[in-house]
């Protein structure tokens, strides 16, 4: 089973990565290689953090490294807090409070549509990147609801469902979200790449 390094210290994000991957690869951790170095997100969109990420920490393990950027964009906020969703009010600032300040700032707003993004990269020690993107449509609920998932969850209500993504089941959520959608289609680029690499050492 091939190694893969999920670059993540959101340990929600590390728990729903390995679990959509774990059939497939070896999932290994930042904490488990020893690796604690800190990466800027300093990029202007998900895509360019992800990237980044994944490439520095990938010359940090010497592996193959997968690493995502996702946030949430709303529309009465235009687009905020987007790329920024983790360090809205601070990074240190917990999200029952981050939540409760979404809420207050929406309390008037009629459009309360809102949507989950999320961009994968996954970069190999011999230089190659790939990426994918998902995206999960919604909008904020009007108060928090529901005690699983992590981060924004317990205000983002799903209409189709009738629930917050925090009143789902882990395996309803990797279903349906963005971080799910993304990683179905690295996992279809990383075969492809894989397949190519094995036909190329078969033929050599």
């Amino acid at each position: 089973m091939m190694e893969l390094v999920c670059a993540t210290k959101n340990r929600g994000k590390a728990a729903e990565i390995a679990a959509l991957l774990a059939d497939e690869y070896d999932v290994l951790t930042l904490d488990e290689l020893g690796i604690d170095d800190d990466i800027d997100e300093d990029g202007e969109t998900f895509e360019e953090n992800a990237i980044k990420k994944a490439v520095e920490y990938m010359k940090l393990a010497r592996k193959i490294v997968l690493s995502d950027d996702s946030g949430l964009e709303v529309d009465a906020l235009d687009g905020a807090p987007g790329v920024y969703s983790a360090r809205f009010l601070g990074p240190d600032t917990p999200y029952t409070v981050k939540n409760q300040r979404l809420l207050e700032m929406l309390e008037s707003a009629e459009n309360r549509g809102a949507r989950f993004r999320c961009v994968i990269a996954v970069a190999f020690p011999d230089g190659c990147v790939l990426t994918a993107s998902g995206a999960l449509e919604g909008e904020i609920a009007h108060e928090p609801a529901g005690e699983g998932g992590f981060g924004y969850d317990p205000v983002f209500y799903i209409p189709e469902y009738q629930i917050t993504l925090a009143q789902m089941s882990a395996e309803q959520k990797n279903k349906i979200s963005h971080r799910g959608k993304a990683l179905a289609e690295i996992k279809k680029l990383l075969y492809r790449v894989i397949a190519y690499e094995n036909l190329n050492k078969a033929q050599n």
